[in-house]
């Protein structure tokens, strides 16, 4: 039997234990990369949207940053267009690239921003390449010299890129606006060209930029789990290095895991590492006294 007065009860107690976080992080910056299966189940899909538009409008500004790998394969699977990876990359020519930037540029932002609008979030969906936000570079990759090799081996995986630099001016702008930027992960290179760059290091350096509270990386794990499966949280970068060099960290979770510590570096307070395929994910992080996920901090709070 339900009683009222304990629901009343439960309410009253979540909302109490909310109030502090919504004080100390009003008006503060929070950017959120968007990824993983919160993206393609519905159920998580819109609470991910309310998680957002409550945020924005208790005073907190948030950014999304979004990949879309899936969305992509799926595409140029449809194409007929061949799919090649090296060292967990996707190889990126001409063709490949005007996928992306209909898959991420198109499809998936604007999908994102009608789900935000549809809850209230009052969203504007951009690309790196909008306003000058992102100036990105081509990324070669290095293979140390095999044996009969004179010099390590450089890899060019076409319009793959790596942020040079971020310029925020439009995102100031929007947010101070009252809107949610939503921004796809390309960028422009010294001629206009186009590059897709990882999603959570694009993340990583607009925290910076923005100068976030905040950086919070949506995945498809609890977060970074100790030998028994424990998550664990409250990490120093010292921590994170140790098991780095311990082995306790490894394959996809450690550009995450790098992504967090150069953030915290260059002065992001702290970052999560949580599940988003929890329902309200983000509220249960940053509105409640447990919190989810992994904590990276800088000592910056």
């Amino acid at each position: 039997m339900n009683h009222p007065e304990i629901q009343a009860s439960q309410v009253a107690g979540i909302l109490t234990e909310a109030l502090p976080y919504i004080r100390r992080f009003h008006g503060w910056t929070i950017v959120v990369k968007y990824g993983g299966a919160a993206m393609v189940d519905d159920t998580l899909k819109n609470t991910f949207a309310r998680d957002l538009a409550l945020m924005k409008l208790v005073g907190m500004n948030p950014v999304v940053v979004h990949g879309g790998g899936p969305q992509i394969g799926s595409l140029l699977e449809k194409l007929n267009i061949p799919t090649r990876f090296v060292d967990g990359m996707r190889v990126t020519d001409a063709a490949t690239m005007d996928v992306v930037e209909m898959v991420l540029g198109g499809q998936v932002n604007q999908e994102i921003v009608a789900l935000l609008n549809h809850h209230g979030g009052h969203a504007v969906g951009v690309t790196g390449k909008d306003g000058g936000l992102i100036r990105a570079r081509r990324l070669k990759l290095t293979r140390p010299a095999a044996p009969e090799l004179a010099a390590p081996e450089i890899i060019d995986i076409g319009h793959v890129g790596e942020v040079e630099a971020v310029d925020a001016k439009v995102l100031d702008t929007l947010m101070h606006a009252g809107f949610i930027p939503v921004i796809a992960p390309i960028g422009a290179g010294p001629d206009g060209e186009s590059y897709n760059i990882n999603a959570d290091l694009v993340a990583g350096r607009l925290a910076e930029a923005l100068e976030a509270e905040k950086l919070i990386l949506l995945t498809n794990t609890p977060g970074i789990l100790d030998g028994e499966g424990e998550t664990l949280t409250g990490l120093s970068p010292e921590a994170v290095n140790d098991l780095i060099a311990d082995g306790g960290i490894t394959d996809g979770m450690l550009p995450k895991v790098r992504c967090a510590l150069e953030a915290v570096a260059k002065g992001v307070a702290s970052v999560q590492i949580i599940d988003g395929t929890i329902p309200h994910a983000l509220l249960l992080e940053i509105f409640t006294d447990a919190g989810i996920g992994t904590q990276i901090t800088g000592g910056h709070t």
